[in-house]
């Protein structure tokens, strides 16, 4: 046999690789059905649909049918997962996990007519489903006998809470990537925040100081750049001690203009009055992003003893969503009693009097809701 010597083409490449890369991309969504027990006689084949959500490129929607989607087993609920994109490039390979949630929060996935607890690392995927304008749908028609699931670990306070999770399998190529290096512009402000360098402003408050830049401060709040460069601008601007004030909350002030985020605290009660104060000196210095955001995680975090004082914020502040969402929580009548036992309402009491008016109408709003609500009930 002869030898053959291959000469290398000095124009072609080196020797490349391509990678084929087959994996589901995981997406889940919850729908939680409030009021489970009103959607008895709703009628075969009609739905409750859940928002649609994005996985995989494509746009789903869970559909919960409380008395069944056929005559023939209407005593079952039926559950459905809907593949909701109008349009797509091919066909939609799809696994999938229906789960429920018990009272504690642990999820429950059927098999073999049986509902067993799945371990938190695992999954119960079943599949795969090929979806496609012919068959958009994935059917559970016989998911739960709806007597067994009015009366289950399923349905707390009247609410069910279904939980899909689905893998969509999509096959892509690796190419080249350029590695382009994550913006780390807030960890160099922190820095410089704590550095000190280039500092030309110092703050006393409650004997602590705290250095910063004035450029920085007044870039991110109207009062301090009319403090340090507005035509009425201070005689001394660079040593200067603020009142009525919290440290840690002036510290947590500093981080926000110059980090863009307010701190993660693991008490929940020191969270929300540390938010409280922070609205105060947000709308202090006219930082309306971190006024929107503290207002955002009071009315997230509402408490039978912190209620009053958000309460009183809000009107003091003119924080017009914190109070109507403060007015409605203390207007439920589980809250009303307990409320008004707490010293924060003892204080609203004595500082907002024109408030309790407009607490009174809230609670004879919750009242006369109720009594409709169960006028309609007892109709049915």
């Amino acid at each position: 046999m002869a030898t053959v010597d291959f000469i290398k083409d000095p124009e072609a490449p080196n020797p490349t690789r391509s990678i084929s890369k087959t994996a589901p991309i995981e997406g889940s969504h919850t729908l939680e059905i409030q009021g489970f027990s009103f959607t008895k006689g709703m009628g075969i084949g009609e739905y409750i649909s859940s928002d649609t959500f994005l996985v995989g490129g494509y746009l789903w929607q869970i559909q919960f049918y409380p008395d069944g989607k056929y005559l023939r087993r209407d005593k079952y609920v039926s559950l459905c997962i809907t593949l909701a994109s109008k349009k797509y490039e091919e066909d939609a390979r799809v696994w999938y996990e229906y789960v429920l949630l018990d009272e504690i929060g642990n999820k429950w996935h059927r098999s073999n007519g049986l509902f067993r607890m799945v371990p938190e690392d695992k999954r119960c995927m079943v599949g795969p489903h090929t979806l496609h304008d012919g068959n958009r749908t994935i059917f559970y028609e016989d998911f739960y006998e709806r007597t067994e699931l009015e009366s289950s670990r399923f349905v707390k306070d009247d609410c069910l809470t279904i939980q899909c999770t689905l893998g969509v399998v999509k096959t892509s190529m690796d190419a080249p990537k350029m590695v382009v290096q994550t913006s780390d512009l807030r960890q160099s402000y922190e820095q410089l925040l704590e550095s000190r360098d280039g500092s030309d402003v110092s703050f006393e408050v409650e004997g602590e100081t705290f250095y910063a830049h004035k450029l920085i401060l007044s870039t991110r709040s109207p009062v301090f750049k009319a403090q340090f460069f507005g035509l009425l601008k201070e005689e001394n601007t660079c040593h200067i001690k603020i009142e009525e004030m919290q440290a840690p909350v002036f510290k947590a002030l500093l981080n926000f203009i110059y980090c863009d985020v307010i701190p993660d605290l693991d008490s929940k009660c020191l969270d929300i009055i540390l938010t409280q104060h922070l609205l105060a000196a947000a709308d202090r210095y006219g930082i309306e992003k971190l006024r929107s955001l503290c207002v955002a995680r009071l009315c997230e975090n509402i408490t039978i003893d912190t209620v009053a004082s958000s309460l009183a914020l809000a009107e003091q502040h003119g924080c017009i969503q914190l109070r109507s969402t403060c007015l409605e929580f203390i207007g439920l009548p589980e809250n009303l009693e307990a409320v008004m036992q707490t010293d924060g309402f003892k204080n609203l009491k004595e500082s907002c009097h024109a408030i309790i008016y407009d607490l009174l109408k809230s609670v004879a709003r919750v009242r006369i809701y109720s009594s409709v609500s169960y006028g309609q009930g007892d109709a049915n």
